[in-house]
């Protein structure tokens, strides 16, 4: 995985090296790419496992939560429960 304190070819997440520069909007976005949550959603009647990007933004659903999070670590992502 990336790191985005490092100027690496991430162009949708180039921070400064010094923390101490960082501006709002990098702030906001912070992790952005990096970080997934799942949430257990009743979907067309069946309970099912939604994985959101950090913002809320839906990526995608799952049948169970093992399956969800396989995806979001296949996809070099950190997941995080929600409850």
């Amino acid at each position: 995985m990336n790191n985005p304190f490092e100027n690496g070819d991430r162009s949708d997440e180039k921070l400064p090296a010094d923390l101490r520069r960082i501006t709002g909007p990098q702030l906001l976005t912070l992790g952005m790419s990096h970080l997934a949550y799942v949430k257990s959603i009743m979907h067309d009647g069946e309970m099912v496992v939604a994985i959101h990007a950090a913002d809320g933004t839906p990526m995608a659903v799952a049948e169970d939560e093992e399956s969800a999070l396989d995806a979001i670590l296949e996809h070099e992502m950190i997941p995080t429960l929600l409850q």
